[in-house]
C-alpha cells in the first residue's frame, strides 16, 4: 500500500488524538453539561440520551477519519498497463562536403543545418532517428535509435573533415540510407537529405525513384542562399580569409542547386524544404513527420498501484450521514 498524498495522514493522526481526548473526558464526566443545575440535568435526561450522543459523535469521527484517509489517496494492489511507442524511422543524411563551409547562411551552411536538425530532433516523439554523413562517399554515423540525447551529441560533432573523399554523392547517401533500415516494412521509412545539392554523379533522381518503390520517402532540404557564396579554406595557420579557387585560379562560388533537390523530392514521394537565414524550416519538417502514419516501434508493460480512495470516500459519506441523522432523544417507554 502507498499514498498519493501521504501528508494528509497528519489530519488523521490529529483526529485520533482528539478522539482519545474526548473519550477519556467522557469517562470522567457523568453528564453532558457537568456544571448545569440539577433541574437542567433532569430536563436533559428526559430529552437527551447520553449514550446516543456519544455514539453519534463516534460515528461522525469515524466518518471524518475515513474522509481524511480517502483524501490521502490510498493505492492498494497493482495493475499491468501496456505502453506502445509509435513513430517513424527517420534517417538524416547530412552533407559534409567543403561547400557546406560557405557562409551565405549564418554562421555557415553546416552550422545552420546542425542547428535546425538539433531543434528538429528535440521535437520528435517516439520516432527512431539515424544519421548519415556524406561527401564523395557516405557513412552510417549513427544507427537508428530513440536516444535523442545521443543523437544530439553525435550531431554536434559533425564537421566537413569527417569524410576524406570530397565531392557530393547524393546517390551514395541514398544507398546507405536504404541499408540503415533493419525491417522490410512498406511504410514508415523517411529520409531527410540535407545538402546544398551539388551532385557530382547525376544518378540521384533515378535512385530516388527506386527508393520510393520500396517504401522509402525521400525529403530534401536545401542549405544556402539564392546568391551563393565563396568557400573559405579552413586552417590554423591562415591569418587572413582565403577561399577555394579552381585550377585556373578563379574563385569558386558555391550555389545551392534547388532544381535537383526538388526533382529528387518529387521522385522520392517527399517534399522540399529550405534552410536559410529567414526560415524556421525544422517546424515544417516536424509537422510533416507528426502527421505521418505511425508504426509501433516498441511495446512494454509496467505495473502501477491502483487508486482505492473511492471506497473509503463512500464509507465516509455513509458514516457522516448516519451520524447526523441518528436520533439523540431517549426511547419512549411503553
Amino acid at each position: 500500500m502507498s499514498f498519493r498524498f501521504s501528508w494528509v495522514l497528519i489530519f488523521l493522526g490529529l483526529q485520533l488524538f482528539l478522539w482519545a481526548f474526548w473519550y477519556f473526558k467522557d469517562i470522567k464526566s457523568d453528564s453532558i453539561f457537568p456544571l448545569a443545575s440539577e433541574k437542567v440535568k433532569s430536563i436533559m435526561g428526559i430529552n437527551l440520551d447520553k449514550n446516543r450522543i456519544q455514539w453519534r459523535n463516534r460515528i461522525i469521527l469515524i466518518g471524518l477519519a475515513l474522509l481524511a484517509f480517502s483524501a490521502s489517496g490510498p493505492q492498494i494492489g497493482t495493475r499491468v498497463k501496456p505502453i506502445e511507442r509509435r513513430g517513424v524511422d527517420l534517417v538524416i543524411a547530412l552533407d559534409t562536403s567543403t561547400s557546406m563551409d560557405a557562409e551565405d547562411v549564418t554562421p555557415s551552411r553546416l552550422a545552420k543545418a546542425k542547428f535546425e536538425l538539433g531543434r528538429l530532433i528535440r521535437k520528435l516523439k517516439g520516432d527512431r532517428v539515424a544519421i548519415i554523413v556524406f561527401a564523395g562517399s557516405s557513412h552510417l554515423y549513427l544507427p537508428l535509435t530513440t536516444d535523442y540525447e545521443a543523437a544530439q551529441l553525435f550531431l554536434n560533432e559533425i564537421d566537413t573533415d569527417m569524410i576524406p573523399t570530397q565531392g557530393t554523392s547524393l546517390s551514395s547517401a541514398m544507398n546507405t540510407a536504404m541499408s540503415a533500415y533493419t525491417e522490410e516494412n512498406d511504410k514508415f521509412k523517411v529520409m531527410l537529405m540535407v545538402t546544398d545539392g551539388e551532385d557530382h554523379e547525376g544518378q540521384a533522381i533515378e535512385l530516388a525513384e527506386q527508393a520510393a518503390k520500396v517504401g522509402l520517402m525521400i525529403n530534401t532540404v536545401g542549405v544556402g542562399s539564392e546568391m551563393g557564396s565563396l568557400i573559405p579554406i579552413k586552417g590554423n595557420n591562415i591569418k587572413t580569409a582565403e577561399y577555394k579557387r579552381d585550377r585556373s585560379g578563379k574563385l569558386i562560388t558555391s550555389t545551392m542547386n534547388e532544381g535537383i533537390l526538388r526533382d529528387i523530392a518529387s521522385a522520392g514521394n517527399g517534399s522540399f524544404f529550405w534552410f536559410d537565414n529567414n526560415r524556421d524550416t525544422h517546424e515544417d519538417i516536424a509537422l510533416a513527420i507528426q502527421n505521418m502514419e505511425k508504426k509501433t516501434i516498441s511495446t512494454h508493460e509496467f505495473s502501477e498501484y491502483e487508486d482505492r480512495y473511492q471506497s473509503f470516500a463512500l464509507l465516509a459519506f455513509g458514516f457522516l450521514v448516519w451520524g447526523f441523522v441518528i436520533p439523540t432523544r431517549p426511547r419512549k417507554k411503553t
